[in-house]
């Protein structure tokens, strides 16, 4: 049996593309999603990817989520922390309930994630944690305080649990798209979308399979030495 991969919020979006990205390069994959049934289960009747059903900002649902995958698929290898949500106002019209909901999934959901897998790569001396950050992390953006402060705490978690991990054969590394040519992105204005664009110097949105072929070469062995490092995958629109 190959490699066991878990990827959450993987049945939909960039998500999914890296989720069946794994598939194809020889990895058992278990996709997490939140709540979307339907969707969830077109994903695995499409492409033959089991799908689990948590909340990442729960920690005991992901500990018994996780449980279960690995009970199925046998031990988690490498996690995608890829599972996220926005909830966007300026900051003077951002209620805490905005705030937290957005720290809950997006940043204490990758503690969520990786915690209960940790202790299992250390015992086996292999493991790879890639956590889907964004350009907005890196650059902020408006409306987003709560998004873009998430999105910067990954990368946080990534440098410390790549010096922790180090020894024990663990690497974390992080991915910061731009923008991607995701269901959500493509349902904005046309005239919103424009704005967008012009701002990319590469002239385009990327695409879900670029942000996966990343994924697929930091969890393989040729990226066994790159650890603590963040992959901007925005088109040049932000350097760091």
């Amino acid at each position: 049996m190959g490699r066991v991969a878990l990827v959450t919020g993987g049945s939909r979006g960039i998500g999914a593309a890296i989720s069946v990205a794994l598939k194809e390069a020889g990895y058992s994959v278990a996709a997490n999603y939140a709540g979307n049934d339907e969707a969830a289960s077109k994903f695995s009747a499409d492409t033959g990817i089991p799908t689990y059903k948590w909340n990442v900002a729960d920690y005991e649902a992901s500990k018994a989520g996780i449980a279960k995958v690995e009970a199925d698929l046998g031990p988690v290898d490498v996690v995608v922390a890829n599972a996220g949500i926005t909830r966007d106002a300026p900051f003077h019209k951002m209620t805490p309930e905005q705030w937290q909901q957005v720290i809950d999934t997006n940043l204490t959901g990758v503690f969520n994630t990786v915690h209960p897998v940790w202790p299992g790569m250390r015992d086996r001396k292999f493991g790879r944690v890639i956590v889907i950050s964004s350009v907005n992390g890196q650059k902020g953006q408006f409306a987003q305080v709560n998004y873009a402060a998430t999105k910067a705490g990954d990368l946080g978690i990534v440098k410390s649990l790549a010096q922790e991990g180090a020894r024990n054969g663990i690497t974390a590394n992080a991915i910061c798209p731009g923008y991607i040519a995701t269901e959500m992105v493509m349902a904005v204005p046309e005239k919103v979308r424009e704005s967008i664009i012009a701002q990319i110097p590469a002239g385009r949105l990327g695409e879900p399979g670029e942000i996966a072929r990343c994924v697929v070469f930091l969890a393989s062995e040729d990226a066994s030495f790159i650890n603590g490092s963040t992959i901007s995958a925005n088109g040049a629109q932000f350097f760091s």
